[in-house]
């Protein structure tokens, strides 16, 4: 302990200390960069348009499992981030997992802004997006890095809505080898599919909310319940007390009069601690069965 101290007060008098110091600077920042991997752009081609993509992987050859995640309608990117920190943290989590992830940019790959506050959209979570998902399970059983029989699907809000549609059973499957492995959606819009009396091919699970005001719990149970001894499993869990993002950062707050084009029209949306340490535990669970 004394030495340390006398260390502490003769730092720049010491050149042994310089290079020590500095090397220790080197050590962290490389341990940093292993532990927040850089995702790299693709290129997917998807029908008569080319699709970008956002790719965080473990070093190595693999084969990793994937997942193909699926942002919301404020978009993918924000500013000059290339994937907002949300969709960026859950990634390098799942990485760290030993999942590769995929997240593709199905507005700006349009030339499209958020989506969340247009009343006519020029592309809808059941056709444009669910086109997206299978051009981007396509493009990952091409890459031998990939392993072909655990490609998930993860998707929020909007992208869980993707999601829906495409595990369906009616979907017409094109693609040859296995079907996705699982599929884990966050607090989808179920009112549609409600109705629609929905299944899934995959086991699916869906994670909402009971305050959800933009979204509707009621709708995903109805929904959940509805497929129950006709569908693959699912499983739905409602967070008492949470609202719609609950797996955000930010504090609860309304939306309603928000000119923010990135959030919905209506209601609340915000973080919930506990919610969210619970849900990051079940994904792990869940692409892991």
């Amino acid at each position: 302990m004394i030495l340390l101290s006398r260390m502490r007060l003769i730092p720049f008098r010491s050149p042994i200390l310089r290079l020590a110091a500095a090397a220790w600077l080197v050590l962290g920042a490389a341990k940093a960069t292993l532990a927040a991997p850089v995702p790299s752009e693709v290129v997917i081609p998807a029908g008569n348009m080319t699709l970008r993509a956002e790719l965080f992987k473990p070093e190595g050859n693999g084969p990793f499992p994937a997942v193909i995640a699926l942002h919301g309608c404020g978009g993918l990117t924000g500013g000059t981030e290339p994937v907002l920190p949300r969709y960026r943290d859950w990634a390098e989590r799942l990485v760290k997992n030993g999942s590769a992830v995929l997240l593709p940019d199905s507005y700006g790959s349009r030339g499209l802004g958020p989506q969340c506050r247009v009343k006519e959209r020029r592309l809808t979570a059941r056709r444009e997006r669910v086109v997206d998902v299978l051009a981007a399970r396509q493009w990952l059983i091409q890459q031998p890095w990939a392993r072909h029989d655990r490609i998930s699907l993860l998707g929020w809000a909007n992208g869980a809505s993707a999601l829906l549609w495409a595990v369906r059973p009616q979907l017409s499957w094109r693609n040859t080898g296995a079907d996705f492995r699982s599929a884990i959606a966050f607090y989808p819009d179920c009112r549609l599919s409600a109705g629609l009396g929905w299944s899934a091919r995959v086991p699916t699970l869906l994670l909402i909310g009971a305050k959800d005001d933009v979204s509707s719990p009621a709708a995903c149970r109805q929904m959940i319940d509805g497929a129950r001894g006709r569908s693959a499993f699912t499983r739905i869990v409602v967070y008492p007390g949470a609202y719609h993002d609950f797996d955000s950062s930010l504090p609860v707050h309304a939306v309603a009069g928000s000119y923010d084009a990135a959030v919905p029209d209506r209601g609340h949306v915000g973080g919930d601690p506990q919610a969210r340490e619970d849900a990051q535990k079940l994904v792990g669970e869940w692409l892991s069965r």
